[in-house]
């Protein structure tokens, strides 16, 4: 992943940049009152591929990825739009890592998940449920 990226730490002016970049963000297109998220087609490949291998291999072992996974699994939606998610996310975490310079730390990257009431969910038909 740091080879796709680059290695210019100015290179991506927030982690919105550097998702949308990697390809783990969704197309937001808003026809009407309707909100979809869409994935990316036209992305790196081979950064979208370690990023799916990163947030597959993140499910065995951080136990706040398997919770986000197994939340959106929960709600109806498939694999790999539910596995999409979390590599998002990694990526913003990621870039918060490399901002900071500090070392990835599993308190700190999923304890938003574990601050939310599930009456706050929001519901499952609606496709940016995040």
């Amino acid at each position: 992943m740091p080879a796709e990226f680059g290695d210019d730490p100015q290179r991506y002016a927030s982690a919105k940049v550097r998702k949308n970049y990697a390809g783990s963000s969704p197309i937001t297109r808003q026809p009407g009152k309707k909100k979809i998220g869409l994935a990316r087609h036209i992305r790196q490949d081979r950064l979208v591929d370690a990023l799916q291998m990163q947030a597959y291999c993140a499910l065995t072992h951080p136990p706040g990825a398997r919770a986000y996974y197994d939340e959106l699994h929960g709600r109806g939606q498939a694999h790999n739009p539910a596995l999409r998610k979390p590599a998002n996310r990694l990526v913003g975490i990621l870039h918060g890592c490399l901002k900071t310079g500090t070392p990835y730390d599993e308190a700190t990257a999923w304890s938003h998940r574990a601050e939310r009431e599930p009456d706050t969910l929001m519901e499952p038909s609606h496709p940016m449920a995040v």
